[in-house]
């Protein structure tokens, strides 16, 4: 990744973070991604959430209507990431 494109990325991480509340979090992502991307994006989520509650991928396949390689990609995050998701799903599950 070059030094452009880090900063870039920097920067977005600063626009999230200075989102607060769940409407500025709607219009934000709303303009800066497609439906699609945002929809992908809640789907993910929704199966990182039944992987780690011990579903299996025909399972959370059924459940989502998530192919079998958006689960497979999920779940190498959740078993070998950075660990996104799980701070995202503590956080959630403290609510």
């Amino acid at each position: 990744m070059s030094e452009t494109e880090i900063k870039s990325l920097e920067k977005l991480y600063e626009a999230v973070l200075k989102l607060e509340s769940k409407e500025d979090c709607r219009k934000f992502f709303e303009d800066i991604c497609t439906i699609k991307e945002v929809l992908d994006m809640s789907q993910r989520l929704e199966v990182a959430k039944l992987l780690s509650s011990g579903k299996n991928y025909q399972e959370v396949c059924k459940l989502t209507g998530a192919s079998t390689a958006t689960i497979s990609r999920v779940s190498r995050c959740l078993n070998y990431g950075s660990g996104g998701y799980s701070i995202v799903l503590q956080n959630k599950e403290n609510k």
